[in-house]
């Protein structure tokens, strides 16, 4: 079910929703991820993609995963707040590896990558084909892989996350995607709020900010 950009940018406010924990450190005080060649903020567990998109989400679907895909850019400091923050927190990094295979792409990159529809493009010209204007950008995309054959991506990914959003909304954007919870009716703010309430009662602290 796609999702027009002013629906997914309306649910940003809800970033500002988050677990607290006891003795959390400041971004500041966190040490600096790696860098890949290009400049990237990377995770060793990103996965080694030969950029045929097709056959990663083929890949994923076998092990029971979804794909997500993130757009970065050198020098975007939502892009390092994203690692510093979300990805390098060991649950939200254990339940992504869990269920997605993750593929970091160049929003300038030159590297050649395979669309779904077989159209071979530069990282920077396929960041254009699917309209990315903003880094981090993660498009996500669900099994089946042959549902996806002979599409665009940008058109045919199942949800997408725009900018940088607090942990526990980034975290629970996997949830709501592993879930399918898009398919259900009442939409992504609802459906955060519910789940909020329902760890909460599970004597979680979830406070809004």
């Amino acid at each position: 079910m796609k999702r027009t950009r002013r629906e997914i940018l309306g649910t940003v406010g809800l970033g500002l929703m988050m677990v607290k924990l006891p003795g959390a450190l400041d971004a500041s005080d966190k040490p600096e991820p790696p860098r890949n060649d290009d400049g990237l903020y990377t995770q060793p567990w990103f996965h080694e993609s030969f950029l045929d998109l097709k056959d990663d989400l083929t890949e994923a679907e076998k092990a029971g995963k979804s794909l997500a895909i993130l757009f970065e850019q050198r020098g975007c400091p939502y892009c390092r707040e994203t690692h510093v923050t979300n990805l390098s927190d060991p649950e939200t990094a254990a339940y992504i590896q869990k269920h997605f295979l993750m593929i970091q792409l160049n929003l300038h990159g030159a590297r050649t990558v395979t669309d779904f529809d077989g159209k071979e493009l530069e990282e920077r010209a396929l960041a254009r084909r699917w309209g990315v204007n903003f880094t981090p950008t993660i498009y996500f995309f669900v099994p089946p892989a042959a549902a996806l054959a002979g599409k665009e991506g940008g058109a045919a990914a199942a949800w997408k996350l725009i900018g940088y959003w607090k942990p526990f909304h980034f975290q629970q954007t996997f949830a709501y995607v592993h879930e399918r919870a898009y398919q259900k009716d009442g939409g992504f703010q609802r459906w955060l709020t519910e789940r909020a309430e329902k760890l909460r009662a599970e004597g979680k602290d979830v406070q809004l900010w």
